[in-house]
């Protein structure tokens, strides 16, 4: 398919596929089924990609990126996300990615010089530190309840926080806090960079979770208890904390999208070459009508999802918030990219479960797509307000109606 990527994108896009297919794919197969992968092998893959003009696309050059737009790194994206090894060696994995995001986009010159160059440089890690337990904030932010109060010249923060992905790992949190309580939480929260080490900061335990093996990511359950800051560590401006949070999470949707959109395309040329290889019932797999059809359908989806991803995409760069836009396509693509890996292992039956083949993986990491990021249901809200918002009265004019 033909899609309107500049030549920059497609060029880029070529290249990150040349780099996956020579050097991360032969690392990856070492380790399926017995990772996690080493941090000396992810840092070898990390200066290769440096060597190749590959490495932080997407940031800019100033902060050790290649200072590419938005909308062109996208195709490379997705190029990186057909193995789980990839968006790490490119520097363009989640959480980093989009926090490094928003660093650019509202820190401070002394912030991104103590946290966002040494973030891209892969030198610290970081996590996004916004879920609570119940009876706090999921699927409803509004419910947010950790708070942060102001103390001569220090933030006080105090709450309890899950699923921070990377929380063990990371040497700066960015947290979400209440920071005027008598406002709508959406005019009342703040962002604040939190060193992990920091006196108060409680990491009470990684999650188990399904998937993460081949990485061994963490989601973690942390405690801020009394937890001190200066006032220089509060992200962007006071009571903007979920603007801000927008601003990070329409284009980490994307990103996400066109990663698991890679990480489908390749379930699919998995089970198009075991399927035309494998035998059956006097003929290959892959001449089965079943067999066929269920392909046909993954790649009319995935099209579907890459023009999705890139008509929202396109909005953000020109400047739009594109809330609508980016729910469509983070929802869809969440399903379409299960059914199609579910799809592909099924066809490839027990070398689908079997760990030496990467489709084994895939389903268990991409089940959590549709959760992260906003749940199904969070975006499908989204767009349904949106959809009644205008309804038109006259449509239903001349409807059947009984007459007494």
């Amino acid at each position: 398919m033909e899609y309107d990527d500049t030549e920059t994108a497609r060029e880029l896009a070529k290249r990150v596929r040349a780099f996956v297919d020579e050097r991360v794919i032969p690392v990856e197969r070492d380790y399926l089924g017995d990772g996690p992968v080493p941090d000396e092998e992810i840092a070898a893959l990390r200066e290769e990609a440096r060597e190749r003009d590959l490495y932080a696309p997407q940031i800019p050059a100033e902060y050790g990126g290649q200072g590419l737009n938005f909308r062109d790194v996208l195709p490379a994206f997705e190029e990186a996300g057909r193995s789980l090894l990839g968006p790490s060696a490119m520097r363009i994995a989640a959480p980093d990615e989009g926090n490094m995001h928003t660093l650019e986009l509202v820190g401070t010159e002394a912030q991104k010089e103590e946290y966002l160059q040494p973030l891209v440089a892969g030198e610290i890690r970081s996590g996004f530190s916004m879920t609570e337990p119940a009876p706090g904030g999921g699927s409803d932010p509004k419910m947010i309840r950790s708070e942060a109060r102001k103390e001569g010249d220090e933030w006080v923060i105090d709450g309890h926080k899950w699923w921070t992905t990377q929380g063990s790992e990371a040497d700066i949190l960015i947290v979400m806090a209440r920071t005027d309580p008598e406002a709508h939480p959406y005019e009342g929260t703040s962002l604040f960079l939190v060193p992990a080490d920091a006196d108060g900061v409680e990491i009470v335990r990684d999650i188990p979770h399904v998937g993460g093996d081949l990485l061994g990511s963490s989601h973690a359950e942390i405690r801020y208890e009394n937890v001190r800051v200066s006032e220089e560590n509060l992200l962007g401006e006071k009571n903007r904390g979920f603007e801000h949070a927008q601003q990070r999470l329409g284009p980490a949707r994307l990103t996400h999208c066109m990663r698991y959109t890679g990480m489908a395309t390749r379930a699919l040329e998995v089970a198009k070459a075991y399927t035309k290889e494998r035998e059956a019932f006097d003929s290959s797999l892959s001449e089965k009508q079943s067999v066929r059809f269920t392909v046909a359908e993954a790649e009319t989806r995935l099209h579907a999802v890459r023009t999705m991803v890139r008509d929202a995409a396109g909005r953000i760069a020109a400047g739009e918030e594109a809330r609508i836009p980016v729910s469509m396509s983070k929802v869809y693509t969440a399903n379409v990219v299960q059914d199609v890996i579910d799809d592909c292992l099924q066809l490839c039956g027990g070398n689908g479960i079997a760990k030496d083949l990467p489709l084994a993986d895939f389903y268990e990491d991409v089940r959590a797509f549709r959760l992260i990021d906003g749940a199904d249901e969070v975006h499908k809200r989204v767009v349904a307000r949106d959809s009644f918002r205008d309804v038109e009265p006259s449509a239903i004019e001349g409807i059947t109606e009984f007459k007494g």
